[in-house]
Formats: structure tokens, C-alpha cells, sequence
């Protein structure tokens, strides 16, 4: 199954929509399954011009018991982010491991003067 879509201001655009298969493919590439995620697309704020619409859209995105929401001028700039998102799934990257406070003065202590 892929990612549930939702909106309140008429969808998401076809450009959107053709990229999506890639991102729930990455998804399943780290470990998460897209069916378990919702994306909801909302209006950021009123438009303040008549006759113009808005400017930015909140992108919700639910999953588990957990969820975020970014705002965004439109979904392509949100998919791009969501997609990064997905590929630093993985964790922190690893730190090489540095001796304790101790330990380099101790080093430190032991050196020749």
C-alpha cells in the first residue's frame, strides 16, 4: 500500500503525484513501511489578497503516535524535504570514539618534557 493523502485545498499537484512511487520506495529501502504514514495538505494561513490564494501550505505528516508539520510553498518543495527526511532515517552517524578528560591527562602526564 502506499502513503494515505489528504487535503483540504484540492489535492496535490501531478508532478507530486508522479515522484511519490520514488519516495515510498526509498521508504521501503530504510525499513518503513509508506502505508503507515499520512500526508495532509492545509492552507499556512488566509489568503490576504482576494483573487490571489495562498502563498505557503502546512504539509502534516502522521505516523504512529508521532507527527510534524512543515509549511511549505508548494509540494514539490515538501516531497523534496520529506525525502530527505526518509534517507537520514538511519540514525546519527557514528563518532569516532575520543578518550575521556582523565585518560588525556593522563596520556598528557606520561609524555616525556
Amino acid at each position: 500500500m502506499s502513503i494515505i493523502l489528504q487535503s483540504t485545498v484540492g489535492g496535490f499537484s501531478a508532478q507530486f503525484m508522479r515522484k511519490l512511487p520514488q519516495v515510498e520506495q526509498a521508504m521501503r529501502d530504510h525499513g518503513l513501511d509508506p502505508s503507515e504514514f499520512v500526508i495532509s495538505k492545509d492552507n499556512a494561513s488566509t489568503a490576504t489578497v482576494p483573487f490571489v490564494g495562498p502563498f505557503f501550505y502546512d504539509y502534516s505528516v502522521f505516523f504512529g503516535e508521532d507527527q510534524f508539520t512543515v509549511t511549505e510553498p508548494n509540494d514539490m518543495v515538501f516531497l523534496d524535504f520529506f525525502l530527505n527526511r526518509v534517507l537520514a532515517a538511519d540514525g546519527p552517524p557514528e563518532l569516532p570514539e575520543r578518550p575521556g578528560l582523565i585518560r588525556r591527562l593522563l596520556g598528557w602526564m606520561s609524555q616525556p618534557v
